[in-house]
């Protein structure tokens, strides 16, 4: 007996549109003899917009995140950043179809949902990697919290009014102390997020490697650092902060700094996976997703030995 194929769908189905794709990915994969799984509230919320899809099921009832193939997600990056959190600790890859703005993670765009489908059910598709960050808090030498990211960890001040004063350290030597808003701590795959935002640099996703950007920072050498995936990044906030801070992870989850908290960052042993329909290069995503003006360029240019440049 063939064993059950379960695609997990995750879906804002909170905006109609998004809600209307995850009932028509349901029906395609139910067509097609695949055994569509929703979570959450999201299960209600379609069910009562298709009663007809009774026979999806339910994960963490009938199902198990170590019983899925496929993640589908259906909305923006965040709703990316919300799938990935749901499937942490296994394998699965998540192919992503974009319903929001820029949709920097998600492979394909709404107008191409039942090829995209289709290809899904065909496993035609490659998985990708991406690196992600263990977090670590600490207070008196304690770690009080630990979580990761996807994106980006970032210390930040808790009171607009109120600047955060901390020390950078990296690989176990203080590096500066300065005041600043914050500090964006960040992998390839968070540099075209918050880290790009603050005037960090874009980081290939096939160089492994993290990011630290300051975010308004009071000092003339505070700039972004990229370092080794083997390296660690550290941050304290100083005794001297008049308020206190905050951590943030891919700003979903959260965590208060008081002061003399310190958070440490490395590279995860747990990656992303994420579903790949097109072998183009990162500088042609960049371009569309983006929107860069590139008219005028004629393309490489063959020279006497042959190669091009």
């Amino acid at each position: 007996m063939t064993q059950a194929r379960h695609i997990l769908i995750v879906a804002h189905t909170g905006r109609a549109d998004s809600l209307d794709a995850a009932v028509q990915v349901c029906r395609q994969l139910l067509g097609a003899g695949i055994r569509p799984v929703l979570y959450g509230d999201e299960y209600a919320e379609v069910l009562e917009a298709a009663p007809d899809l009774d026979p999806v099921e339910l994960l963490g009832s009938t199902v198990q995140t170590s019983d899925l193939e496929l993640v589908i997600v259906l909305g923006g990056d965040g709703t990316i950043l919300r799938a990935a959190e749901l499937t942490r600790g296994c394998p699965v890859p998540l192919l992503g179809v974009n319903l929001g703005h820029v949709g920097f993670l998600a492979e394909s765009e709404r107008e191409d949902l039942t090829e995209t489908v289709t290809r899904a059910l065909a496993r035609d598709y490659t998985v990708e990697e991406r690196l992600t960050l263990n977090v670590r808090v600490k207070v008196n030498s304690e770690v009080v919290y630990e979580t990761w990211a996807l994106n980006e960890a970032t210390v930040e001040k808790a009171s607009r009014e109120r600047m955060l004063e901390v020390v950078i350290e990296v690989d176990g030597r203080p590096l500066l102390s300065f005041g600043c808003d914050g500090v964006v701590m960040s992998t390839p795959t968070g540099s075209t997020a918050y880290a790009f935002s603050a005037g960090g640099p874009i980081v290939w996703p096939s160089v492994d490697a993290l990011l630290l950007v300051p975010l308004s920072p009071h000092a003339l050498f505070a700039r972004p650092l990229v370092v080794g995936p083997d390296s660690s990044f550290a941050v304290e906030v100083l005794d001297r902060t008049q308020g206190t801070g905050v951590l943030w992870c891919d700003g979903r989850r959260a965590h208060d700094l008081p002061r003399g908290a310190r958070v440490v960052v490395r590279r995860s042993n747990e990656p992303v996976r994420l579903a790949r329909l097109s072998q183009g290069p990162f500088t042609d995503r960049l371009v569309h997703k983006f929107n860069l003006p590139v008219t005028g360029w004629r393309g490489p240019a063959d020279d006497v030995s042959g190669q091009t440049a």
